[in-house]
């Protein structure tokens, strides 16, 4: 048996600490890295199960360029819906890996109290039970890891909670309380169920770990690069100025992008998502929460 995560930044990173705790855990990414069992991609992708956290707007072409199906299992542990197609992440990978060899991982996960060995709670989404549990067999003890089938469910949640973290680091930024921001996260939740029941989403999904439970964290903390977003846009701060200051991937720019781009074509009252993206374009939060209290 051999296990290799693909990403180095600070997921994948956390995920190569966790997973070592019990296993002997290859790691690669685009840039080298002073990091334990730093191996070549090559090297990586002849492990039988692999770890992937490539950033969901790289996804597709990481995957042309790079990567090469032997029968491997795959964990996907990045989250977000590719701006410039609408595709969930189950749909790019499944042009390269089949059903059975895939899962997806959720729920509220802060890389730095992972590598701090503080408990934390996760989900394994497949259409494979068999998968999900070989891959929740490799967690330290720490890590309490649940399985689920609702892959699209737990990706739209795992996609949809970051859009709605901007909007509160929005809310938090213009000092609006904390009776809006509980408005605010309720009614995200509200809004990203009724989008995944489009998709044929199971309700329970946004209630547990995979939805409500990474909401609540990843839309009241600063340890959230997405919250961040929304502080540097009640600032007044550019899309451009705010990536330069985080120095690292945003997921939910994309996905706002994407999210409005699919409620567009199919007609869906996205109301939360659409004004977050109408800030990433430079409206005023002002004009927007006024806007987000009289429609």
């Amino acid at each position: 048996m051999s296990i290799g995560v693909i990403g180095a930044g600070k997921w994948g990173s956390a995920l190569h600490f966790a997973l070592s705790e019990n296993h002997d855990v290859l790691i690669t990414s685009r840039t080298p890295r002073a990091i334990k069992n730093f191996v070549t991609l090559e090297e990586i992708l002849a492990c039988e199960y692999l770890v992937i956290s490539v950033p969901a707007q790289q996804v597709a072409r990481w995957l042309q360029e790079n990567f090469v199906f032997r029968g491997q299992k795959v964990l996907v542990a990045s989250k977000g819906i590719e701006a410039s197609s609408g595709r969930f992440l189950n749909e790019i990978y499944s042009e390269y890996i089949p059903d059975e060899n895939i899962a997806f991982l959720s729920g509220p996960s802060f890389a730095v109290e992972v590598i701090q060995s503080l408990p934390t709670a996760l989900v394994i989404n497949a259409k494979n039970e068999t998968i999900a549990k070989e891959f929740a067999a490799f967690f330290p003890s720490f890590i309490k890891t649940y399985i689920s089938e609702d892959v699209v469910g737990a990706e739209i949640a795992g996609a949809y909670k970051n859009v709605i973290a901007i909007a509160a680091g929005i809310c938090s930024g213009l000092e609006l309380g904390n009776n809006a921001a509980a408005a605010l996260i309720s009614r995200g939740l509200v809004e990203m169920e009724r989008f995944g029941s489009v998709y044929g989403a199971q309700k329970d999904t946004f209630l547990g770990l995979s939805g409500a439970g990474d909401l609540f964290l990843t839309a009241s903390s600063t340890m959230s690069r997405n919250f961040r977003v929304g502080l540097g846009l009640a600032k007044g701060l550019t899309q451009e100025e705010i990536l330069e200051d985080l120095g690292e991937v945003a997921e939910g720019i994309g996905t706002a992008y994407a999210l409005r781009d699919i409620a567009q074509k199919n007609e869906l009252y996205l109301p939360i998502a659409t004004e977050v993206y109408a800030m990433l374009e430079g409206k005023s939060p002002q004009e927007s929460l006024r806007d987000l209290l009289t429609n």
